[in-house]
This record gives C-alpha cells, structure tokens and sequence, in this order.
C-alpha cells in the first residue's frame, strides 16, 4: 500500500500538526510552505497524494492544482479551506481536485480522505506499469525478432535485467547480435537517455589500448597533444559495451578491474581520480572462466563482469526463427531501395532452412538484401551430416504453424481448419514449439 503524502501550507502549525498525526498513522511526509517548492520537487510518478492550502502567497492552491494536472492529471490532490473557500473548493473538484477539508478537520476526517486518495493512486500506478511493460515487450519483439523457445527466453532476460544495477557478459558467436542485446539493456533500462559507448576491444592496438579506455592529459606521451576524454569517462551516467572482451590485454584488465570496485580511474598522465558510475555490459566467443584457467584473462575480471550472463544461441540452433528474420531483413532492404521483396519460394526456404548459418544472423541479413537486389544467393552449403531431415521438417512445422497463427490472428479454429488438424494435435504442436496463441492476438 501507498503511504507517502506531500504537504503544502504556509502555516508552520498546520504543517507540523498534520505531520504529527499523519507520522503517527506509518505515512511518509514530505512538508512545503510553498506551491514553487512542491513542483520543483516533485517526483515523476509521484507514489502518493498532494495535500495542499488553498490560501498561499505565491503559487495558490488552485493554481498548484492546475500546475500538478498538467504534469500528472492522475496525480490526487486534496485541498485545506477556510469556511469561506468551500465554493471555491467545489469548483476546484470540478476542475480535477480529489477532494477538499475544511478546517478545522479532524485526523479521523484527514485519514479516511487520504486512504482513498491513495488506493486510487496505487491502481492507477499499477494501470501504468502493466501498460509500461506491454510497451517494453512490444518494443523488444520488434528488436529482437524470432519466436523460437530461447528467443522468448532471452527476451524476457533482457526486460528483467534491463533494470538492475548489474554488469552483464553476452556470450555468442560472430555475428549473433551481441551488441544489439547489449543495446537493448540499456535502451529498455534506467539509464536510457545516458550515452551508450561501444567499443571493441579485438579492433585496439595493445599499445593504445590504455589512452583509448581512460583518456590522458596533454603530454602524457609522445604525440599526446591535448586532453582525450577515454570511453570509460565518457560513458560516465551510461553504459560501456565491451565486446570482444577476450581480447583486451591483461595490464588493461587490472586497471578495468580496480574501476569497477573502486568507480575512480585516472587519465593517464594525470594524478587525480575521476569518480564514474557507468554500466560494463561484455561480450565474448569464448567462455572467460577457461580463458582464465589458460592464463590469458583475470579470473577476479570475470566474475566481475559476470554477474549475470546472457547466452545468444547460434542460428542452427533456433531455424524456426530463419523464415521470420530472412524475411524481415529482406523488406527492410526492398523498402530502402524503393521496391518490392521477391517472394520466398518453397525450394528457397527449404535452402534457407537447411544451411548451417556459420556468420549467423549477419550472414543471413547479408543473404535477405542480395535476394531484395534479386541477385542470386551465394551457395548455400547445407549441413546434411549434422542436421537430419527430421529437424529441417520440425523448423518448416514450426514455420507453417506461426504463419497460419499470424494469418488467422490466434483463433485457433480457424488454424485447426488451414492446417486440417484436430485440436489435440494442434495444441501439441503449438507446446512442442513454444507458440502461444496469444501472441499472435491481433497481429
């Protein structure tokens, strides 16, 4: 439940016996003697209500009222009269007020107002998180396109930890999308209006290496001519996106290692620290942990950056999710070229479906645009050794159930009868997959 309540009024008395009675009941009080106070104060999605004079010098209580409307028209405002303020009180309900007391109220009178005023706010904040978070989730589906089983997974991974103060490793193959991932924890997360830097630690020389990360000050070295801001500082308030971590080199590491425990670094050539608060999202091929048994990455680094890890699946492992990305990749490609995609034929598909996708999502991207230029796709070798025909049938189900769920919206019914499946087996199919009819819902 909701507790907090703001309290405006230029009467010192009145401020301290309302705190008194409300402090006594368990609410968190904040006190204003003025309207200009409160607005500059005032916290987004404030979880609680505004309890505020009529009669101010400055800012009125109508006009604070009118003022908090325009930042939060949801926001419940109780107003304190004089006798002689009550019509004006009723016209404020009408423009919005949640209520009004006239003084001299009793804590009884004060209490029952307020406990109302603050379930309202609780179902309205809770109305808007869930709307929040079907906008998040829609958002991310658009990001990271696939409807295979791991997708959903990682997805809801990145919605979680999008919000937690944590560093994070991302662990997948060339051209799995790291980066994309490491983009959407800090899009979708608190730190979303902050800078996000990227940098790839494999592109560095080692004798760079160091500049490049912490900056340094005019003269620090030979050719060091003015002062560099490095990426750690200039991601300060954001987020740093290692990728490639492996490679960075191990006197580089140390000094990653100390700015992490101690959030200070020091631009080289200089004496003093610079504190940063910044979010490491890495991104490695390899896993940390052997490269640390095999002496060529800090073991204490790893489990530092590996607070939580994120684990990107190759595309031969989610086929089912080829169609739906080839497709989309190759729209996207026609809609910059001004034209329309060629149509997927089925022995494409099956092409598509078969091959074994060793540059994963990048090398199919590169795939869907030669096929929106209507230039022939490279040879595709399909992995017959490694992959059984029975598993390049259950990506082409998994395939035809989505688009028949798409096409019909969800309505089950009317899938059962494209497909000529009875229900059991439908819903069998539907589970085996990970597709739920929900998600195709108005699609």
């Amino acid at each position: 439940m909701l507790n907090s309540v703001i309290v405006v009024d230029d009467e010192a008395s009145i401020r301290s016996a309302v705190e008194q009675w409300l402090s006594l009941s368990g609410f968190s009080v904040q006190l204003f003697a003025r309207g200009e106070d409160c607005l500059a104060q005032l916290p987004r999605d404030f979880p609680g209500v505004v309890l505020s004079d009529v009669r101010m010098p400055g800012l009125s209580g109508m006009q604070l009222l009118e003022r908090l409307r325009q930042i939060d028209p949801d926001l419940p405002v109780i107003l304190l009269t004089g006798h002689g303020d009550v019509p004006m009180a009723v016209e404020a309900m009408r423009n919005g007020a949640y209520d009004f007391l006239e003084k001299p109220f009793t804590p009884q009178h004060l209490m029952g107002s307020l406990g109302r005023a603050l379930e309202k706010r609780q179902l309205v904040l809770e109305n808007r998180r869930l709307h929040e978070q079907a906008d998040l989730k829609a958002q991310l589906e658009s990001t990271l396109l696939g409807m295979s089983q791991g997708l959903q997974q990682l997805r809801r991974q990145v919605l979680e930890l999008a919000s937690l103060p944590v560093n994070v490793l991302i662990r997948g193959e060339t051209g799995s999308g790291k980066e994309r991932v490491a983009r959407c924890l800090h899009d979708f997360g608190p730190r979303a209006d902050k800078p996000f830097v990227a940098l790839n630690c494999a592109a560095i020389p080692e004798s760079l290496f160091e500049a490049e990360l912490f900056g340094h000050e005019s003269g620090a070295f030979t050719g060091a001519q003015g002062k560099r801001i490095g990426k750690l500082e200039y991601a300060n308030g954001g987020t740093l996106f290692l990728d490639e971590i492996e490679s960075m080199p191990l006197a580089q590491q140390a000094k990653l290692l100390r700015v992490i425990q101690e959030h200070k670094l020091e631009r080289l050539g200089a004496n003093q620290s610079i504190e940063v608060d910044l979010r490491i999202i890495a991104a490695t091929k390899p896993d940390l942990l052997e490269e640390a048994r095999a002496g060529r990455f800090r073991e204490d680094l790893a489990y530092r950056l590996n607070v939580a890890e994120l684990r990107l699946a190759p595309l031969r492992e989610r086929r089912e999710d080829i169609p739906l990305l080839f497709e989309h990749f190759a729209r996207a490609s026609a809609e910059r070229l001004g034209r329309s995609a060629p149509a997927v034929s089925g022995a494409q598909l099956a092409q598509l479906l078969g091959h074994d996708w060793p540059g994963n999502v990048r090398e199919l991207a590169n795939a869907a645009e030669r096929h929106a230029l209507g230039l022939d796709s490279p040879n595709l070798a399909t992995a017959s050794e490694a992959h059984s025909l029975a598993g390049q049938m259950e990506a082409f189900e998994a395939q035809c159930l989505r688009a028949a769920l798409r096409q019909h919206k969800g309505e089950i019914k009317a899938v059962m009868e494209t497909l000529q499946l009875p229900r059991r087996t439908l819903n069998e199919k539907m589970q085996r997959h990970g597709l739920v009819r929900e998600d195709f819902l108005g699609d």
